[in-house]
């Protein structure tokens, strides 16, 4: 029980906590530019979602940089193209997830998103910690 308060008390833990308000904001600002260049523009859904998940990840890049991560290396261009690889690894899981759910599953887009988005988040806690912490 211990390791557990200590572990809720802990900057790992805070550090988590602000990666999930980071991932929350950009689930919404993806979810919205999904939604919205899809429904209100008719902008084919793969498409969008490629849109949608690139505005959000350079978001996230931002906010992790300057507020999840507080073991940040130095600003440089390695970790910039660390983490923007880990990035477009992400938006490959994203397309490739949107599609097979979507056109194999028959499962509607938005759904699809919300499990690709899962799958690729832990994707991204792991990589992109490792892209600005080391």
């Amino acid at each position: 029980m211990e390791k557990i308060k200590a572990f809720f008390k802990s900057d790992r833990f805070a550090e988590i906590f602000r990666f999930g308000v980071t991932g929350a904001l950009g689930f919404i600002v993806d979810y919205g530019i999904l939604f919205i260049m899809t429904e209100f523009f008719n902008v084919n859904y793969l498409i969008s979602a490629g849109v949608s998940f690139t505005i959000s990840v350079i978001i996230n890049y931002f906010m992790c940089v300057f507020w999840v991560f507080d073991n940040i290396k130095q600003k440089d261009l390695k970790t910039v193209l660390l983490f923007a690889g880990s990035s477009v690894i992400g938006l490959f899981i994203n397309q490739f997830l949107m599609w097979f759910v979507v056109e194999k599953m028959d499962i509607y887009y938005m759904l699809a998103k919300i499990i690709a988005t899962t799958i690729v988040m832990i994707w991204n806690y792991v990589a992109k910690r490792k892209a600005v912490v080391g």
